[in-house]
């Protein structure tokens, strides 16, 4: 049995638009996960909880979802966990937040810093004021004494490094 030419190419086309939809389709949802700004690409990661609830306790959160570029070097739940009992509570405590906004001040420097560009330099600046240490050791990128665990989580407004510890100024 054979095909009219009319209807193969009917077929050959509804294939091609088909395929062109599905592609324009997956270029907007990417296009739509780079336009989640820093704030809201951590709450979806899901990993980020007590990062989040310390940059909302720190009224960090204006600021992190504003133009930036920012860099973020981000503890997970379990970075935070391996603090001693009782520091992140105590952090989150009203009374303690200028030391709160200062520590996680400190995991964020000005600009969009890619891991390729990261490895490149010895140090940089904060947001906090003081300077982080950054180091390639046996591979991997050491922002002081936490190592980055995944690199390059680009954002609308910048980028996130995961890191596995908190880091104090």
């Amino acid at each position: 049995m054979t095909f009219p030419k009319i209807a193969l190419a009917s077929l050959c086309s509804l294939v091609l638009i088909c395929s062109t939809t599905f592609a324009s389709e997956c270029a907007a949802e990417e296009s739509k996960k780079a336009a989640k700004d820093i704030v809201d690409t951590a709450v979806d990661a899901g990993s980020f909880k007590t990062l989040v609830a310390a940059v909302t306790e720190a009224d960090l959160v204006a600021t992190l979802k504003s133009k930036g570029p920012f860099t973020v070097f981000a503890p997970t739940d379990q970075a935070f966990a391996a603090l001693p009992e009782g520091t992140v509570a105590s952090l989150l405590n009203p009374e303690n937040k200028e030391k709160l906004v200062k520590i996680l001040t400190y995991h964020v420097v000005p600009g969009k810093v890619m891991a390729k560009d990261a490895m490149k330099l010895k140090e940089a600046k904060t947001v906090e004021g003081s300077t982080i240490d950054i180091q390639v050791k046996d591979g991997s990128v050491m922002i002081d004494e936490a190592k980055v665990i995944k690199a390059d989580i680009v954002t609308s407004n910048g980028v996130i490094h995961v890191i596995d510890k908190v880091i104090m100024p």
